[in-house]
């Protein structure tokens, strides 16, 4: 009789909203936008559950890291904070550490094995049940059915005070098959929300002080894909754009990361026509010699980038252009990175984010001999690395004097009265205001530059116009 009751009383704590027990939760971001947002939703429907969200992970009843597998050292991260916690499980067995996101896609069960102290291993197909997971007692593996892929509800979503931009998903998943990338493995084959969910999310964003939004998708102008017809010679990505570039309160509209492949002609027309779409492009090139693009499966060459760039440029003048490159990828030689360096020289990007090659479990690259000695990529590594600190310079040098608009984000970490914000170029801008100041605009006069950050002063009123923007 006493077992019966115990089965029944544990069914009733895991199903029975009155009696279920409120958890303090601190989430981990590791990884790209996409996961940002990830945890926003994940957040959101914990709070909705019931549970509250901590800043202060030595409070919280649970753990959750939402890791990355594209880079390595992401995961090496992400594993290493998960080793860090067990010392807490051993002083009190009811923390729960939970793993979610592509590595928990990507590892699955190997992640118990790898540190016996993890509760639940989610993947980011399956991150709406994650509520229900938190009321389960046993250790729980939620991968994705690649067969039953999951559209997350992205409107809902709770907002944190004073925050004035946003990211906003109009897309899930990738086609496509580079040889280097585990993302179609974690995240599945593209799915497309509907315009109209997209537009009356931009609505509820601005309606709740949202300035700025940040379309994200894996190749978010693949967006519609075959799916959703061309209007006008016009993608449904430009579709899009050009609807919420009419929403009233969205003042600037940013969009993260395209793929050169499908950067079409309406979408620099778009750069150009579209006053509230930002003059910044993240145009991930990974290499610029054709035959290693060729093997990396990016169906596009260095000449196909050069065209775009010089596109982009001849629409708008001051578009900030920035990239991602892997150094050291198998098979890569001098000759191939001379390349890859001279693409960068001749495109002029302003910013690059490179990365050394490393071997991603369950992709065709790792079937690879992974041939480039290690000091070899370090060394290619540091020639970029030096590369993209000129360029930045010289980028942000061009603003000095010039008043340039800055959207007034948040507290720098240099006082209590340094304020932070971006101009539209995607520039990083520190200047003295108040926090009253949060969600305005101002034109800021630059007055110094680094490779990193602009310095500057408050030129005027708020709604000021950014002088270089086009």
């Amino acid at each position: 009789m006493a077992s019966l009751s115990l089965a029944l009383f544990t069914y009733r704590f895991k199903k029975d909203p009155s009696v279920k027990k409120s958890l303090k939760i601190f989430v981990k971001t590791y990884g790209c936008q996409m996961n940002e947002r990830d945890s926003e939703m994940i957040s959101s429907q914990l709070q909705c559950a019931g549970h509250e969200l901590t800043d202060n992970e030595k409070i919280a009843d649970v753990v959750i890291l939402n890791t990355c597998s594209v880079r390595e050292q992401a995961e090496i991260k992400a594993l290493g904070k998960a080793g860090y916690l067990v010392r807490r499980k051993r002083t009190n067995p009811n923390f729960k550490i939970g793993i979610v996101g592509c590595m928990a896609e990507n590892l699955g069960e190997k992640l118990f094995k790898l540190n016996g102290a993890i509760d639940f291993v989610i993947g980011p197909k399956r991150l709406h049940e994650l509520a229900d997971v938190l009321e389960d007692h046993r250790r729980s593996l939620y991968i994705g059915d690649p067969k039953k892929q999951h559209l997350p509800n992205d409107f809902d979503r709770k907002l944190e005070k004073n925050k004035c931009t946003a990211f906003l998903s109009i897309m899930h998943g990738c086609n496509m098959r580079c040889s280097y990338c585990v993302v179609p493995r974690t995240r599945g084959n593209e799915q497309y929300r509907p315009m109209e969910d997209i537009v009356e999310e931009a609505k509820f964003l601005a309606a709740n002080g949202i300035r700025e939004i940040t379309l994200l998708g894996q190749i978010v102008n693949n967006y519609g894909g075959r799916l959703m017809p061309m209007l006008d010679d016009k993608t449904p990505f430009v579709q899009l754009l050009e609807r919420l570039d009419r929403l009233p309160g969205i003042e600037r509209i940013r969009y993260m990361s395209p793929h050169p492949q499908n950067f079409s002609d309406d979408l620099i027309l778009a750069h150009k026509n579209l006053s509230k779409l930002c003059p910044s492009v993240h145009l991930p090139i990974q290499s610029g010699s054709n035959r290693i693009l060729a093997a990396m499966k990016r169906p596009y060459t260095s000449e196909k980038i050069l065209t775009i760039v010089e596109k982009l440029r001849r629409a708008v003048p001051n578009v900030g252009i920035s990239t991602d490159i892997i150094v050291g990828y198998p098979g890569e030689t001098e000759e191939d990175f001379k390349e890859t360096v001279s693409l960068f020289d001749t495109a002029k990007f302003n910013m690059a984010f490179i990365f050394k090659y490393s071997p991603r479990e369950g992709t065709k690259s790792a079937e690879l001999i992974d041939d480039v000695e290690e000091s070899e990529k370090e060394r290619r590594n540091q020639i970029l690395l030096q590369r993209v600190q000129e360029a930045s310079l010289r980028y942000h040098q061009r603003f000095l004097g010039k008043t340039v608009e800055v959207l007034v984000e948040g507290h720098a970490r240099r006082g209590a009265d340094t304020m932070f914000g971006w101009t539209p170029n995607h520039c990083k801008v520190l200047f003295k205001a108040s926090e009253n100041d949060i969600g305005k605009n101002f034109p800021i006069q630059i007055d110094s530059s680094t490779t990193t950050i602009l310095w500057g002063t408050m030129a005027g009123n708020a709604q000021g116009r950014d002088l270089l923007q086009r």
